[in-house]
């Protein structure tokens, strides 16, 4: 409401991009950042008519980067006939200030750019709701850039407030009540998600999560696996909110299979914490299943972006198995031979034209053998309670009925082990 409303009333529609690059960086990562920035806003649905990078040593108070500079990129985004300037950095809001009142322009950040196409993209509840808490958040300390075509704001005593000042008191006191409001409602929505975690849990089947880089795969892997129809487009977060189907393995196994958020570089923090009900499928999950883009230049900063966002979920100790996905687009030997060196126990595949697939499903049967133990028990005839619980949480590989007992063969979670050894041949 208010983060989109502070712009011009008619509709932008063509952006100007810039980039950013300082000492920490090599050329090259910074135009791959800047090449992200452009598939970002195209997917925000906007249309790229120029870009420019700025050599920066150290940022500027005022604006990022020095006065003149803005206006060298409020005159090249003119020329280029853009209606609104973009940023591959995250401004303050007096910087955000500052650097419209300079060029006359529409400036918006990498953190807003992100937002947009989040709120876009969100069709669940609890998806609604995070994108619109992590918005209120970001809107809050930039209230006043709604009310600048009021001039009238001045301090002082009670009854010399000007218009814009009184608004802007009623505003924030207006978006801290949602805040709380979303936080609240955010709160009811989890729990919900927690019961059907539970209740996922009680069944015994396992669980893998499917993590990774936005746009690498994860939605197509899941549809081919499970004959799912989950949405899916060749653009940056294409879906937002996670999916779980049930896919069926060699030797009659099943597991469920989780497709969670896509990652990115420099996730905005709010995002991360309004998503981390979300992002936390993963750690319910028995394994990983972490998807690459092996047609990326990217593949090693997308890995560890990955690595340490789930090392903020405290999820680096799950078992892991590595994809490589999309080799139907390595037109190289030799770059798959760097990639094998990377990821020694790394899988090949491409959900488009099956290559590996049957591979990846083996490689998950083997990791769930890895996961459990193979039980020989001897049950007595009557402890029907015990022999269908054993097939609810277990697989039974054989069954034999001798006299009054019963002897089962079954894989069992490691963490019922201790529960039925007593029974245990």
């Amino acid at each position: 409401m208010f983060d989109t409303e502070i712009r011009d009333e008619k509709l932008v529609t063509c952006a100007f991009l810039v980039g950013i690059k300082n000492p920490d960086i090599s050329t090259d990562e910074a135009n791959e950042h800047l090449s992200e920035l452009g598939e970002l806003v195209d997917t925000m649905g906007l249309e790229v008519t120029g870009n420019c990078m700025v050599n920066l040593r150290s940022p500027n108070t005022r604006y990022y980067v020095g006065s003149g500079k803005v206006e060298e990129i409020a005159l090249f985004a003119r020329q280029s006939k853009a209606e609104c300037i973009v940023v591959d950095f995250e401004l303050s809001p007096s910087q955000q200030r500052n650097w419209e009142k300079q060029s006359g322009l529409c400036v918006i950040d990498r953190h807003e750019v992100i937002l947009d196409i989040f709120a876009a993209r969100a069709t669940t509840k609890e998806a609604v709701i995070q994108v619109a808490l992590a918005r209120m958040q970001y809107s809050l300390p930039r209230l006043k850039r709604a009310w600048t075509h009021l001039s009238r704001q001045r301090g002082g005593m009670k009854g010399t407030r000007g218009e814009g000042e009184k608004q802007l008191e009623v505003d924030r006191r207006l978006v801290l009540n949602r805040i709380t409001h979303l936080k609240k409602e955010l709160k009811e929505v989890s729990k919900h998600r927690e019961i059907q975690r539970a209740k996922r849990e009680g069944n015994a089947i396992p669980l893998a999560a499917i993590v990774g880089y936005t746009n690498v795969g994860k939605s197509s892997l899941l549809n081919l696996l499970s004959d799912a129809n989950i949405f899916v487009e060749d653009k940056l977060f294409a879906t937002l909110d996670p999916t779980t189907r049930l896919v069926l393995l060699p030797e009659k196994q099943k597991i469920l299979l989780t497709d969670t958020v896509g990652l990115i570089r420099k996730l905005p923090h709010n995002l991360v914490e309004a998503f981390k009900s979300t992002l936390e499928e993963t750690l319910a999950a028995d394994f990983i299943i972490h998807v690459l883009d092996v047609s990326s230049h990217n593949l090693e900063q997308h890995w560890e972006t990955t690595i340490s966002l789930l090392g903020e979920l405290n999820a680096l100790d799950k078992p892991s198995i590595v994809v490589y996905n999309k080799t139907d687009k390595l037109d190289s030997p030799i770059i798959k031979t760097r990639l094998r060196a990377l990821k020694p126990n790394a899988l090949f595949i491409s959900v488009k034209t099956g290559e590996g697939i049957e591979m990846l499903k083996n490689k998950l049967l083997e990791q769930l053998n890895a996961e459990t133990i193979l039980m020989q028990l001897e049950l007595p005839h009557d402890n029907y309670e015990i022999t269908a619980r054993l097939y609810k949480i277990g697989r039974i590989i054989s069954t034999r009925y001798e006299e009054d007992i019963t002897y089962i063969t079954v894989r069992l979670p490691k963490k019922y082990v201790n529960i039925y050894s007593k029974y245990s041949v």
